[in-house]
């Protein structure tokens, strides 16, 4: 009975905040819905005891993404005008095919059995050389350690791809658009209040993932939500991309990791290969030079191209 109590106003108020930002009449009241929407989401994977789902959602849905819309939204502005309303036809097939893919999600979660089936056990019984205490953590760094390298190979090779869009007269130059303050604004009173609360969770989202949920990526995105939130209310201006300070940083977490695994060759059995007793630490350094290179990978990837000239 006490499930029900908990969970009951969980889906409810998980259908009332997306049935709430569909309804928006405007931009921000849209974008705080999406952020409702996402939050409740992350409580209702914390009830399915889906933690690093629920940090994911948390760190992806209701920061990251959400802080890309307020991006968007704000160099749309007011000067598009509104598109018109889908023909009714429309609007009741989509609201059909939803609620046959919910029925279908519904069927499936209920049949799924009491005891899921899970590697969680045997991947366990392998991490304690690393003596790292997350399990998804120990994979990324240890198993799956190539594909880690690679994908964090390819943020940067991202944010070069953004930038080589920007015409050559403007190369050099902060990315993204110069936008005016609202120093009296609701978005000026959210940079101001949200970025020293979310550096300090993104810092330990990031520290804590070596032993529980979370991680570089988490961590980083919510550094890169909270660095870009003051960009877009105008209070703030980004780096010139031919800041070295910025390249330093984008590039720091490859090239650490990098360094690390050539090292492996002469302290260990091979690439990416960790000394025994030292594995732990290595990790640490990696992911702490990662985190800093997905917040400023992400920060950039969100304001595009160089578009502004460098603020004296």
């Amino acid at each position: 009975m006490t499930d029900w109590l908990l969970d009951l106003p969980l889906a409810l108020g998980l259908f009332g905040a997306g049935a709430a930002t569909l309804a928006a009449r405007s931009l921000f009241g849209a974008v705080l819905g999406f952020i409702s929407t996402g939050l409740i989401a992350t409580l209702a994977w914390v009830r399915l005891e889906a933690p690093d789902v629920a940090m994911t959602e948390a760190v992806i849905g209701a920061a990251a993404t959400s802080v890309m819309i307020l991006y968007v939204a704000s160099r749309v502005g007011t000067r598009a005008a509104p598109p018109a309303p889908p023909p009714m036809v429309l609007r009741i097939l989509a609201a059909i095919l939803s609620a046959l893919l919910a029925g279908l999600l519904a069927l499936a979660l209920l049949g799924l059995p009491e005891q899921a089936p899970s590697l969680a056990a045997p991947v366990l019984d392998t991490i304690a050389p690393t003596g790292l205490g997350n399990p998804v953590t120990a994979v990324l760094m240890a198993h799956r350690a190539l594909d880690t390298l690679l994908e964090s190979a390819v943020l940067v090779f991202a944010v070069f791809g953004i930038w080589s869009m920007a015409p050559d007269r403007r190369w050099g130059r902060a990315p993204g658009p110069a936008f005016l303050a609202e120093p009296y604004g609701p978005l000026a009173f959210l940079a101001r209040v949200l970025p020293p609360l979310g550096i300090v969770i993104g810092i330990y989202i990031a520290w804590v993932g070596a032993d529980a949920p979370g991680g570089k990526f988490q961590g980083g995105a919510v550094l890169a939500a909270m660095w870009v939130l003051p960009w877009i209310a105008g209070l703030a201006a980004p780096p010139c991309i031919s800041d070295m300070r910025l390249r330093l940083a984008i590039a720091a977490g490859p090239l650490v990791f990098l360094i690390i695994g050539l090292a492996g060759f002469a302290a260990a059995e091979g690439f990416l290969a960790y000394p025994p007793g030292f594995a732990k630490p290595l990790i640490l350094i990696i992911e702490t030079a990662m985190t800093l290179s997905v917040a400023a990978a992400m920060a950039c990837m969100i304001a595009g191209p160089p578009e502004r000239r460098a603020t004296p």
